[in-house]
C-alpha cells in the first residue's frame, strides 16, 4: 500500500519526521491546516513546544478534527510534545490536550534542556537490539491504564507506549539513523488499512 502519512507541521521538529518516512517509501502530507488531514493513512505529532501546538491545535478546530480520526481508529503517533498532547492527563497543568490515551503524563520529567541526553533502550516490540534514544526535555508517563501497552522505559519511567492505534514516544526516534520506530508506527497503519 502506497502510504500517505501527515505530519502536524505548526511547530517543532517535523522536517526530520518527513524525511525518515520519505526514506520508507511515504507519501507525507505537511499538514498546517485541518483540510490536509483529508485522505491521510496516519497522523504523526512531533515534538516542540506542546503548549504552543496546543494553541495552534485549538485555532481552527483542527484538534477536534483528530481526535474524531483517532475514535475511527486512525493510527496516530506523538514524540515527545506529541506524547504530552496525546494524554488525557498532564500533571501540573490545563493546557490544551486530545485527551485520546488514558496515561498521566509529566512533563520536562528528565530536567531542562541541559539535561537532554542519548541512551540505549531496549523495545521488545521493535526487535532484539537496543534502538538509540535521543531525550530533549522528555516527559515521562506516570501512570497508564491497563488498556495501555508499555514498549519500553528508563530508569523506572515509562517512555514508549501504545494504546490500540494510539503510539507515543517520550524521546525522538527521527534524530537517529535507526528507522525501527517509524517501521513500527508504519506497520500499524497496515494494520488498520488491512480490515
Amino acid at each position: 500500500m502506497n502510504k500517505r502519512v501527515g505530519v502536524l507541521a505548526l511547530q517543532g521538529a517535523f522536517r526530520e519526521h518527513r524525511q525518515v518516512l520519505e526514506q520508507l517509501g511515504c507519501d507525507v502530507v505537511e499538514v498546517r491546516k485541518t483540510c490536509d488531514l483529508e485522505g491521510i493513512h496516519g497522523l504523526i505529532i512531533p515534538g516542540g513546544e506542546s503548549t504552543t501546538i496546543g494553541k495552534l491545535l485549538n485555532i481552527d478546530g483542527m484538534g477536534d478534527e483528530i481526535k474524531k480520526l483517532a475514535t475511527k481508529d486512525l493510527p496516530i503517533f506523538g514524540t515527545c510534545a506529541g506524547m504530552i498532547l496525546l494524554s488525557k492527563t498532564i500533571i501540573d497543568s490545563d493546557q490544551y490536550r486530545l485527551n485520546l490515551m488514558d496515561t498521566v503524563v509529566e512533563r520536562n520529567a528528565f530536567g531542562r534542556q541541559v539535561a537532554s541526553f542519548e541512551t540505549d533502550l531496549m523495545v521488545p516490540a521493535i526487535g532484539p537490539n537496543p534502538i538509540r534514544a535521543v531525550f530533549i526535555r522528555a516527559p515521562y508517563l506516570r501512570e497508564v491504564a491497563p488498556n495501555v501497552g508499555i514498549l519500553a522505559d528508563y530508569d523506572g519511567k515509562i517512555v514508549f507506549a501504545r494504546q490500540g492505534n494510539l503510539l507515543a514516544s517520550a524521546f525522538h526516534p527521527e534524530l537517529t539513523p535507526d528507522q525501527r520506530v517509524h517501521q513500527y508506527f508504519l506497520d500499524m497503519i497496515d494494520e488498520y488499512w488491512a480490515h
